[in-house]
């Protein structure tokens, strides 16, 4: 007889039931994602990582150190290969802004055109540290520091190696250079030690200069031209390993002897860069370091806590021979 009432209070039921389901369902929300546009709920600092590529040796053992290195220091990383285009990092950068995460790192593809999405960064109160390349901009304030090694000094520390190789030459010697990515730091930086330090003996001459891109397929294919336009040539620096290690086939496709038809300098230190030093067919490499993540994650803790830092940090590095390579190949950790 009471139909009507019994109706009425299984659809209030209903009702309460599903209000306090979508109010679990909020919760349950708001846990995962934190109450602040997605930062994590359980304390974990969030870092944005744009990688330049994966165009050589030293670059992947750069990426693997910084993913280790995360996890190790309990930091969430949202990592982003830009394979080596500005538009790429740019991209990655303003979707980090717009995850609002706690702390961005990159590594600059080229030095320049960073200005606009650094101030993005900047407004949005999220700290900026560059790792391996710097950046140009005028205004130091829209990024925290600067992480990796004094390029210009890779340059430099190779010259002086040639300088003292050759000073009894009375000839002239032909020398021509692999560069880096055109417009990076390093390619610029490297170039302009190189060049300051065999100012020093006026006999050595670069000939021939052109990017390979820092890939093993562009210094073959760049070596192989230079091989071509050039009858004469005495040493190849190569910016990193992996272009001196595509010229190698280049020159010994062209009948040539590496290392001592041509003597070979080179950038970086990786494995198979010093396995080639220590076989006689590399000379010298100057080294740069590609384990920057425990020093990453380090200056990530410290911005994000508000801490001061210093404006440049460097890496700690060293230089190669043939006997030195040997010594050192064993307990090589990339």
């Amino acid at each position: 007889m009471n139909t009507g009432n019994s109706i009425s209070r299984r659809g209030f039921a209903t009702m309460l039931a599903a209000g306090l389901l979508a109010t679990g369902l909020t919760a349950c929300s708001n846990s995962d994602t934190g109450g602040d546009g997605g930062k994590k709920a359980d304390g974990k600092i969030v870092l944005g990582f744009s990688q330049v590529g994966a165009e050589s040796g030293w670059r992947t053992a750069n990426t693997n150190s910084i993913k280790e290195a995360a996890g190790a220091a309990g930091i969430e990383l949202k990592f982003d290969d830009a394979q080596q285009k500005q538009e790429n990092q740019i991209k990655a950068i303003r979707n980090y802004i717009q995850q609002k995460v706690d702390v961005i790192a990159f590594s600059p593809v080229v030095e320049s055109g960073w200005d606009t999405v650094l101030k993005e960064a900047k407004d949005a109160g999220i700290p900026v540290i560059l790792t391996d390349r710097a950046v140009d901009s005028a205004d130091k304030s829209l990024y925290k520091t600067f992480l990796g090694s004094d390029f210009v000094k890779e340059g430099r520390l190779s010259g002086e190696w040639l300088v003292e190789q050759t000073k009894s030459a009375t000839g002239p010697v032909n020398i021509v250079e692999l560069q880096g990515t055109t417009g990076s730091a390093p390619a610029n930086d490297r170039k302009k030690g190189f060049a300051e330090a065999i100012a020093a003996n006026p006999n050595l001459k670069i000939i021939a200069s052109q990017s390979g891109d820092f890939t093993r397929a562009g210094g073959k294919q760049v070596m192989e031209q230079f091989l071509k336009a050039n009858p004469k040539i005495d040493v190849l620096f190569a910016h990193n390993d992996d272009m001196g290690l595509g010229a190698l086939e280049a020159i010994t496709a062209a009948g040539k002897v590496p290392g001592k038809d041509i003597t070979i300098i080179t950038v970086d230190a990786v494995k198979d860069g010093m396995q080639a030093l220590a076989g006689g067919k590399f000379n010298f490499i100057a080294e740069c370091s590609p384990l920057l993540g425990p020093q990453l994650m380090d200056l990530a803790k410290k911005v994000h806590a508000g801490e001061t830092v210093p404006t440049r940090i460097e890496t700690e590095e060293t230089t190669f021979t043939q006997e030195q390579a040997k010594e050192a190949l064993p307990n090589r950790k990339y």
